[in-house]
């Protein structure tokens, strides 16, 4: 049972630590990409989406600006620079009673963005399946 489904969230963020994923995701966890049209559903193809996220979006410029949680619901917008181009978005996070999370929505802007996290995230995707 995880207490504070966030904090621990906050905690994989800062640490980069893709591992704590496996016990944060709930085994039917479903993701929905900002790039990728339909869900993502279950945990090993969302490890391998928020793995590489966590190369590609979470650089030392990466930072949440504000957050709102509201039971087991939270809506946490970040922003991040990479290569020159400010990255604005927001991860929508749902969790079980046992505290681990089983939907998230990732949503980023501007178009230009959504481009270069496209090429980036493609590129890691691969060498992560490697």
């Amino acid at each position: 049972m995880i207490s504070d489904t966030i904090g621990t969230w906050h905690q994989l963020i800062e640490t980069r630590d893709a591992k704590g994923l496996d016990n944060l995701l709930a085994d039917s966890v479903v993701f929905h990409s900002p790039i990728v049209h339909t869900p993502q559903a279950g945990k090993p193809i969302t490890m391998l989406y928020l793995t590489a996220a966590l190369h590609v979006l979470n650089n030392d410029t990466f930072h949440y600006l504000r957050e709102v949680i509201q039971g087991n619901h939270a809506v946490l917008e970040f922003q991040t620079v990479i290569d020159g181009i400010s990255i604005n978005g927001v991860d929508m996070i749902t969790w079980g009673a046992d505290g681990r999370i089983t939907d998230i929505k990732v949503m980023v802007r501007p178009l230009k963005a959504i481009n270069l996290v496209y090429k980036m995230m493609g590129e890691m995707l691969q060498k992560i399946q490697k």
